[in-house]
C-alpha cells in the first residue's frame, strides 16, 4: 500500500455509504414533504459525488494502492474493497456524471405530478453507489452482489414510468439480459477461484492453458452490460423507456461496469493469448459499425443514442483490442496508444453522452416527442438546450477541440503505429484505422440529421412549435457538461501522465516504462494549437463588430429560391436525409418498407413508412426464445397447484445437493 494511497479509499467509501443513507432518507420522507425528499435525495447525491470525485482524483494523482480487508459469514474468502489506478479513474466519470445529473433531474421531474420522488431518489443514489461498488470490490462474491443489487436498481428505474405502455416489457427485456450475463460472470469467478477455493481477487488463477477461454467467460458476461454487439440488444429498448436523467446515467457510465470488468479481468490473468486480442479487436470493430449504421436508421431521438452508445462501446473495445495486440506481439507503442486512447474514450463518452441524452430529455421535456419527424426549429426556442446538444455532437462526432477528439486521435496513432511496424500489427491497424474512419463518417452524417432536423428548419407540429427553454437546473447541468467537453478536450493532451499506471495495469508494466507517456505528447502538442481558435475567432468577432459600428446595417431575408413562406413540407425529413447511406446498407439494416405511391395524373396522395428492427435480435434472440419458451412449456405439468408437491421438490434438490456434496 502506498502511503497517501488509504485515505482516498476511506473518502471513497463515506461517499457510497452517503449516496445509500441519503436515498433511503428520501423514500422515507417521500410520503411526507416532496421538497424535503427532493432536497435529501439530490443533495446527498451531490455530495456524495462531490466527495468520491475529489477522492478519485486524489488516488490516481498518488498513483497508491490500497486495500481494506474484514472478516464476514459468507464463504470463500473475506469483505474486500481497494482502490488502485483503475479503480479510481473508473470512478472519476461516474462521480462526475453521476453529480451533474442529480442536479438535472431536480428540474426534470418536477413538480413530480403523480410520482414519488422518494421511490426515483432512491434507487438512483443506490444505483450510483452500487456502481462505485462494483469498481471497489475485490472478493468475487461481494463483486456479485453489488452487480445484482446494480442491475435491480437500475431495473426499477427503467420502469419508473410504469405506466407507458414500451416500459414494462422493456424493463423485462432488460432484467433477463443482465442476468443472463450474470450467469457467465458467476460460471468466471467459480472458474478463477476453483484452484485456491477462495473468491479473492489476490487469489485467483486461471487453470493452466485456460487463460483464453476464462476470458471469453467474461467478454460475453461483461460485453453483455457493456452493449457489444450482438449482445447490445436490451440497450436500444431499455434506454428509450427510461426517464432521461436515467438513460444519461445507464448510457455514460453504467454500461463502461462492463468496459471496465474487462479490464479488471485482464489485470487478473495478467497474459492471454493473441487470440484474445484478435478477438476483441475484431469484436470492437463490428460493434462500432452495426451501432452507428443502426443508429443512422432511427427516428427515436433517444433510441438512436442508444445505438450511438453501442458505437463508442465498439470504439473503447478497439482501442483494447490494439493494446492487448502491442502486448502479444512486442510492440509498447502500439499497447500504451490503444490503452490510453480506450480509457480516454472512456472519460469522455461518459461526458458527451450524458449531456446528449440530458439534451434529448430536455426536448422531450419541453415538447413531448422523440420522434425526429415530428421536431423542428427548436433552436430558436430552446437555445440553451441547442447549444448544449451542439457541443455534445461536435465533441461524439470527434471533431476539435472537444473531448471526442483526443481519445479517438490516440486510437488512430495506435493503429498507424500497428501500420508502419511489421507482422500482425500491420493488419491490425488496417483493420482499426479503416472500421474508424468509417464510423466518423457515419457518426458525422447521424448527428447532422440529428441536429439539424430537431433544431432547424420550421417545427413539424404543433407540439414542437410550443417547446420553450427549459428550467434553470437543467439549463446549468446541460452548460456544465459542454464546458466539460471542451474543457476536456483541451486539457487532455497535458494529463496523459495521469493515464501511466492504468496503462501499466492493463499491460503488466510492459507498455508504459517511465517516459513513455512523454511519446504520445509530442503528436498530441500538436493539436494543443487547436486551443487557439476559439481565441482567434473571438477576436475576429470582436474587430467585425468595431468596423461595422459606425456603418449602416440593414435586416433582410436569406434568397429563398422564391418562397416566401417556407413550411415544414419543404424541409428534409430525417429518413430522407440519411436515406443514400441507409439504401447502401439496406442489407445489413434489413428495413421493413410500406408504400403508397401517387397514381393517376391527379393523385389523391401518397404514404410510405419504413421501420429498422434490431436485425440481432430479429434473426437470432427472438426465435432464440420463442423456441426456449415452447420447451419450458412442455414442463406445465409440473406446476401442480399443490403444496405438497412443491415440498416434494424441494426435499428432492436438498437430498440431491447433499448427494453431491459427499460425493464430491
Amino acid at each position: 500500500m502506498a502511503l497517501g494511497a488509504g485515505g482516498p479509499l476511506g473518502v471513497a467509501l463515506v461517499a457510497l455509504a452517503l449516496l445509500a443513507f441519503s436515498g433511503l432518507g428520501a423514500w422515507l420522507a417521500g410520503g411526507r414533504s416532496e421538497r424535503g425528499s427532493v432536497w435529501l435525495g439530490a443533495g446527498g447525491a451531490v455530495a456524495a459525488c462531490g466527495l468520491g470525485l475529489l477522492a478519485s482524483v486524489r488516488a490516481l494523482w498518488v498513483s497508491g494502492e490500497c486495500l481494506l480487508s474484514a472478516p464476514w459469514r459468507i464463504p470463500y474468502g473475506e469483505f474486500q474493497v481497494g482502490l488502485d489506478p483503475l479503480s479510481s479513474f473508473f470512478l472519476i466519470p461516474l462521480f462526475l456524471l453521476s453529480g451533474v445529473v442529480a442536479v438535472y433531474s431536480v428540474g426534470y421531474f418536477r413538480p413530480w405530478p403523480g410520482r414519488n420522488p422518494g421511490r426515483f431518489w432512491l434507487f438512483y443514489n443506490w444505483l450510483v453507489a452500487c456502481m462505485g461498488l462494483v469498481i471497489l470490490a475485490r472478493n468475487g462474491v461481494l463483486f456479485l452482489v453489488a452487480w445484482e443489487a446494480m442491475a435491480l436498481a437500475s431495473f426499477f428505474l427503467v420502469v419508473y414510468d410504469w405506466q407507458e405502455a414500451e416500459v414494462g416489457p422493456a424493463g423485462w427485456l432488460y432484467l433477463v439480459a443482465t442476468h443472463l450475463g450474470t450467469a457467465f460472470l458467476i460460471a468466471l469467478f467459480v472458474w478463477l477461484g476453483r484452484e485456491s477455493g477462495a473468491q479473492d481477487f489476490a487469489r485467483y488463477a486461471a487453470p493452466a492453458g485456460m487463460a483464453g477461454w476464462v476470458f471469453l467467460l467474461g467478454l460475453i458476461g461483461f460485453g453483455t452490460k457493456a452493449g457489444l454487439y450482438p449482445l447490445h440488444v436490451w440497450l436500444p429498448v431499455a434506454h428509450p423507456a427510461a426517464p432521461s436523467p436515467v438513460s444519461a446515467v445507464m448510457s455514460g457510465m453504467m454500461i463502461k461496469t462492463g468496459v471496465y470488468g474487462i479490464a479488471r479481468l485482464l489485470v487478473l490473468l495478467g497474459d492471454v493469448p493473441a487470440w484474445c486480442a484478435w478477438l476483441v479487436l475484431l469484436t470492437g470493430a463490428a460493434t462500432g459499425v452495426l451501432g452507428i449504421l443502426f443508429a443512422l436508421a432511427q427516428r427515436d431521438l433517444k433510441r438512436m443514442l442508444a445505438y450511438s452508445s453501442v458505437e463508442n462501446v465498439g470504439i473503447i473495445t478497439l482501442g483494447l483490442g490494439l493494446g492487448l495486440l502491442g502486448v502479444a506481439t512486442g510492440a509498447p507503442r502500439l499497447a500504451v496508444l490503444g490503452f490510453a486512447g480506450a480509457l480516454l474514450h472512456v472519460l469522455n463518452h461518459a461526458v458527451f453522452k450524458g449531456l446528449l441524452f440530458l439534451g434529448a430529455g430536455a426536448v422531450l421535456h419541453a415538447t413531448g416527442l422523440r420522434n425526429i419527424e415530428m421536431l423542428g426549429g427548436a433552436l430558436k426556442r430552446m437555445p440553451w438546450t441547442g447549444a448544449a446538444f451542439l457541443a455534445g455532437a461536435a465533441a461524439i462526432c470527434g471533431l476539435p477541440p472537444f473531448n471526442g477528439f483526443v481519445g479517438e486521435f490516440l486510437i488512430y496513432a495506435g493503429a498507424i503505429r500497428g501500420i508502419v511496424g511489421s507482422g500482425a500489427g500491420v493488419v491490425g491497424g488496417v483493420v482499426a484505422v479503416g472500421s474508424l474512419a468509417l464510423m466518423g463518417g457515419l457518426a458525422l452524417a447521424c448527428f447532422t440529421k440529428a441536429f439539424g432536423i430537431v433544431f432547424l428548419g420550421e417545427p413539424r407540429s404543433g407540439m414542437a412549435a410550443m417547446a420553450t427553454e427549459v428550467g434553470a437546473s437543467m439549463r446549468y447541468a446541460m452548460a456544465a457538461l459542454a464546458g466539460f467537453c471542451l474543457l476536456l478536450g483541451l486539457a487532455l493532451p497535458l494529463g496523459l501522465r495521469w493515464l501511466e499506471p492504468v496503462v501499466g495495469q492493463l499491460s503488466g508494466g510492459a507498455a508504459a516504462p517511465p517516459g513513455r507517456a512523454e511519446e504520445v505528447l509530442i503528436p498530441m502538442a500538436l493539436f494543443g494549437l487547436l486551443a487557439l481558435l476559439p481565441v482567434v475567432a473571438g477576436a475576429l468577432a470582436q474587430v467585425r463588430r468595431r468596423l461595422l459600428a459606425e456603418r449602416v446595417q440593414r435586416e433582410s431575408a436569406t434568397w429563398d429560391c422564391g418562397y416566401a413562406a417556407p413550411s415544414a413540407s419543404m424541409q428534409y425529413t430525417a429518413t430522407g436525409f440519411v436515406q443514400p447511406l441507409t439504401e447502401a446498407a439496406s442489407g445489413i439494416l434489413r428495413p421493413r418498407v410500406e408504400s403508397e405511391l401517387p397514381a393517376g395524373i391527379y393523385p389523391a396522395g401518397g404514404a410510405f413508412r419504413s421501420e429498422t428492427p434490431d436485425a440481432a435480435r430479429q434473426l437470432f434472440f427472438d426465435p432464440l426464445f420463442r423456441r426456449a419458451a415452447r420447451r419450458m412449456g412442455q414442463l406445465r405439468w409440473l406446476q401442480q397447484g399443490r403444496v405438497h408437491w412443491y415440498v416434494f421438490y424441494i426435499v428432492l434438490a436438498l437430498v440431491a445437493l447433499l448427494a453431491w456434496a459427499v460425493w464430491t
